[in-house]
């Protein structure tokens, strides 16, 4: 079997996930995606491998290659249908309110006019979140109504599509921190706090968050699992907050986890296990 880690950026997690594929034997490639050429001529294309693990940090790059080496009848991890969804917040929330899993109440709009109804009717503060993106770009707390109408002198200016959907959350009342479980399969390999930088409302480690061990609960394993079940499993990583009075509601699910910070506190062997899930997918 050779494995192919497909990436557009060689990050720490790519380097991490062929050290160890190579340790334990497995015939392993890096292959850059902006170097791949594929073609609806089924019989023109080449060798690419036997298995894929997708790492793109392009969500569109990613999620569109994958679709072509489905097409070639590759196994791709993740597949599609679950890049798809998760690289969607408005997907993700419709998906999971779907299946029942806790999150916090959701409103979708499709023009300012509306935008600026729904906020009547929420008041604030409330969360303004594109649908698609990472890092924790573009996400911003809406605290009164000079920010609201900054936010859609923004929009209105972008002629981006996605700039005229408005996915709007309540703000949850949390700790100044989530959780992010990094799920292989159907286990939880690890959970850690992400805590928010100084003057930082948000808790992403790519803006300066620190992590540490977080212990995983029964509650918290069932949600989480739940969770990655309603969008087709895989490897994923699942957000998931502390409500002072619900309890945990899942806000986001990444299909192209990083686990760097993770990797600085966790007890497991994050890359490790995920080529252990491969080497068990392919045998399927």
């Amino acid at each position: 079997m050779q494995l192919s880690i497909i990436y557009d950026k060689l990050r720490f997690e790519e380097k991490a996930l062929y050290d160890d594929a190579v340790k334990k034997g497995v015939n392993t490639r890096l292959l850059d995606a902006k170097s791949v050429l594929i073609s609806t001529e089924f019989n023109d294309n080449q060798y690419f491998g036997d298995i894929f693990l997708q790492r793109c940090i392009s969500h569109f790059r990613g999620l569109y290659i994958t679709s072509c080496l489905e097409f070639l009848e590759y196994s791709v991890i993740n597949k599609y249908e679950v890049s798809e969804i998760c690289g969607n917040k408005l997907r993700t929330s419709l998906i999971l309110a779907k299946s029942k899993v806790a999150g916090p109440k959701t409103y979708f709009c499709f023009n300012s006019d509306s935008f600026k109804v729904l906020i009547d009717k929420l008041g604030y503060p409330i969360v303004l979140k594109p649908i698609v993106g990472s890092w924790g770009r573009g996400v911003f707390p809406v605290r009164n109504e000079e920010i609201a109408n900054m936010l859609i002198e923004t929009r209105e200016e972008n002629d981006s599509p996605f700039s005229r959907i408005y996915y709007v959350q309540e703000m949850i009342k949390r700790p100044p921190r989530d959780i992010r479980c990094i799920v292989v399969g159907d286990q939880i390999v690890t959970a850690i706090y992400r805590y928010s930088a100084e003057n930082e409302w948000r808790t992403n480690v790519a803006r300066g968050g620190h992590t540490a061990l977080a212990p995983l609960t029964n509650e918290l394993e069932e949600i989480v699992l739940n969770a990655s079940k309603a969008v087709g499993g895989g490897i994923l990583g699942v957000d998931v907050m502390e409500d002072k009075t619900r309890g945990f509601v899942v806000h986001e699910i990444n299909s192209n986890v990083e686990f760097r910070g993770a990797s600085q506190v966790s007890q497991s062997n994050i890359a490790g296990n995920m080529i252990d899930y491969v080497l068990q997918f392919s045998k399927k």
